[in-house]
């Protein structure tokens, strides 16, 4: 397998990686739409105790919504730069980043040097 094919088939594996993580935080997101809906103040169907934990089970829910949307942003802006065949390269530097690292997270943009 020559150096081109090699490059295209690992693009592709970063590629269908990214697609496949971007559906799964997607996918929670979506299941967890009721969890960080606005808890109901009705004290005769929930007591205070039981409130006060709902509120910070919604709490923790929106700051990890916060936490998936950050994600999606970092996937999308990898996926960006495959197109653009900017994948793989440091936006710092322009040093390829190793497919070692991109392996351990494809939305590295940075190479092991600048990320330090």
């Amino acid at each position: 397998m020559d150096k081109d094919t090699s490059q295209a088939s690992e693009k592709k594996n970063f590629k269908r990686m990214l697609l496949s993580e971007l559906q799964e935080v997607e996918n929670i997101a979506q299941k967890t739409i009721e969890d960080r809906a606005p808890v109901e103040l009705d004290q005769q169907a929930v007591g205070r105790l039981s409130r006060m934990d709902a509120m910070q089970q919604q709490s923790m829910e929106k700051a990890k919504q916060v936490r998936r949307i950050e994600r999606i942003k970092l996937i999308n802006a990898a996926l960006k730069r495959l197109e653009a065949g900017d994948y793989g390269f440091c936006l710092n530097c322009d040093a390829h980043i190793s497919n070692g690292r991109l392996e351990l997270d494809p939305t590295f943009s940075l190479c092991i040097d600048c990320a330090r």
